[in-house]
């Protein structure tokens, strides 16, 4: 049985995650880091954006992304159970066309340097990146929440699967102070984790349940960068606007509800290693002072220049929520691992492994887009307006992923600037599940486990 944290030190830990001195991560996103692939080609920003703005760097640009799978097992109401992105059963999907302005602040020097970014998300993965302010079953209930963020949750509903999110909005200002101070505020993306939202960032088509369900996909509030030297990157911040404990916040629901943000980057002086540290602390929303809070640990290691291994744990805990009716702390925590190797000028294999435990059966939902898209009246768009029928018990997940990247350009020396980085992803996955309790648990279609054969494409612009 897990020891449950007391009052004062959740306190505690919330003040110091606000503080950002007990938790550590940051610099760009791990799999930025790792992935090393560009979001822009810089096609769209050389056609129509204004020489006046180039010169100051402004840019425009974006990606397209979007993939099938093939699921020969029982499908649940046509989706891959608790697989969220890419979970279509024997469907293709649009998932993301994403389109962005910028400016990338400056952020060294002895200048003041100011930068922002603004994106914009149509497909089918942009129900789980919008901020809803408070999630669509209130956790301490259970019950449908009758009231929810309209930051971008209702901009557009074009039935089942596709709708709109604006997961960035910020402005950025680098303060020439001591090594340099940046900081960030609006709504952006989490730092926190190595896999993310932005198809171009991450190696896979499909996502680790640590990411689908463990950790948060963005922030409303402030974030500060500051370096200590070349090797200590600190972050800090403040979020708000959530009712899950600072995550996915928006900017008219739990304002007043503000938690901490924190951790710190360490790299090896070859840059051939790093250890990530970051968490979130903050009472669950503005009605419930219950401490919500999670942890993320990320290691990177380049073995050779062609080989990457990254190994990741994450903990997540939340006080005062029901479960099957009954209420209780949750918590949810698990091991991920990734092996990359650059086989040829123009591709890459990997494998992913993953154990992850949803202890109560509190953050995994089967399906989960079912969940994602269930509204006040407790009905959900996704299964045609019927009652939300998703749901989790509590289990432990595993999932193991092969897949390649290939840029077909260079194979067959097509100069077309557009084309350079068309990056083409085959993936195979098997999902298992193992209920923690009497009950017996099937969320692949009436299975235990399942196979997916997949395969997806990103064309940045």
């Amino acid at each position: 049985m897990k020891r449950k944290i007391g009052r004062k030190n959740r306190t505690r830990i919330s003040a110091l995650a606000a503080g950002g001195v007990a938790l550590l991560s940051i610099g760009m996103t791990g799999a930025q880091a790792a992935m090393k692939t560009p979001q822009s080609n810089g096609m769209l920003n050389s056609l129509i954006m204004p020489k006046i703005f180039k010169d100051n760097g402004i840019e425009i640009g974006g990606w397209m992304n979007g993939g099938a799978t093939f699921n020969p097992s029982h499908s649940t109401f046509g989706y891959n159970g608790p697989v969220t992105f890419g979970d279509r059963a024997n469907q293709a999907q649009f998932n993301q066309f994403n389109m962005f302005l910028k400016r990338d602040v400056v952020n060294s020097g002895k200048s003041w340097d100011l930068g922002f970014r603004a994106d914009f998300m149509f497909g089918t993965d942009a129900i789980f990146t919008q901020a809803y302010g408070n999630p669509s079953l209130d956790p301490t209930t259970g019950a449908a929440h009758s009231t929810r963020g309209d930051w971008d949750l209702n901009i557009l509903n074009t039935g089942r699967n596709y709708g709109v999110a604006l997961p960035q909005a910020f402005v950025e200002i680098y303060a020439p102070i001591a090594n340099g101070l940046t900081i960030k505020a609006g709504h952006f993306y989490t730092p926190i984790g190595f896999e993310s939202v932005p198809a171009p960032n991450n190696f896979f088509y499909s996502h680790a349940y640590t990411m689908q369900y463990g950790e948060p996909f963005t922030h409303t509030g402030v974030l500060t960068h500051y370096n200590v030297d070349k090797n200590i990157v600190f972050m800090s911040g403040a979020i708000t606007g959530s009712g899950t404990g600072g995550w996915d916040g928006n900017f008219n629901r739990n304002m007043s509800n503000w938690g901490g943000i924190g951790g710190v980057t360490y790299t090896t002086d070859d840059k051939r290693s790093s250890l990530n540290i970051a968490g979130t602390g903050s009472e669950q929303s503005a009605r419930n002072n219950a401490f919500w809070g999670m942890y993320s640990v990320v290691a990177k290691h380049m073995i050779t220049p062609k080989t990457h291994f990254i190994l990741q744990h994450d903990h997540g805990y939340a006080d005062n929520i029901s479960v099957n009716g009954m209420t209780q702390q949750a918590q949810w925590y698990g091991v991920n691992t990734h092996l990359y190797q650059d086989v040829l000028h123009d591709l890459s294999i990997g494998v992913r492994g993953e154990w992850f435990r949803d202890a109560q059966g509190f953050r995994v939902t089967n399906p989960g887009r079912v969940a994602a898209a269930t509204g006040t009246d407790n009905r959900s768009f996704a299964v045609h307006g019927a009652q939300n029928v998703a749901f989790g018990l509590p289990a432990d997940y595993y999932a193991v992923t092969v897949g390649a990247n290939w840029k077909p350009a260079k194979r067959l020396k097509i100069d077309t600037k557009a084309l350079q980085q068309f990056n083409v992803r085959p993936n195979i996955r098997y999902d298992r599940a193992d209920s923690l309790s009497q009950v017996a648990y099937t969320p692949f279609g009436g299975q235990k486990d399942q196979v997916l054969f997949s395969m997806d494409f990103t064309l940045p612009f």
